[in-house]
């Protein structure tokens, strides 16, 4: 499904512009799917809020056209989110994180030193 980046909010959930239909879109969080990215809102350490803040740039460049693809759209554990895979110029988002050590696959990273 074609969407276009209204803002990104972390390194893992961007408010996008989904085109649902013709003539039809839903501006709506899209969780980036299979992955777990550092908390920039409620950061257990010092170190998690600086690697967030590196994840959110990356996917701000990573997503800099503005338009990307939203592939396998589920419903999110929380209202009004979607959990999805998003590409930009055919490249996966999750998977780019991933490659730059901005993102683990699957649950929880683990973030700070120790824990």
């Amino acid at each position: 499904m074609a969407a276009s980046v209204e803002r990104v909010i972390d390194g893992d959930t961007v408010k996008m512009r989904a085109r649902i239909w013709i003539d039809q879109e839903l501006v709506i969080s899209v969780r980036v799917a299979g992955i777990d990215a550092p908390e920039l809102f409620r950061p257990k350490c010092a170190a998690e809020k600086a690697r967030a803040r590196e994840a959110k740039t990356f996917v701000e460049n990573f997503l800099s056209s503005g338009e990307a693809v939203l592939r396998d759209v589920a419903y999110g554990k929380y209202a009004g989110r979607v959990v999805a895979r998003i590409e930009a110029a055919g490249a996966d988002l999750g998977e780019a994180l991933v490659a730059e050590g901005l993102a683990v696959n699957g649950a929880r990273g683990s973030w700070c030193a120790g824990a």
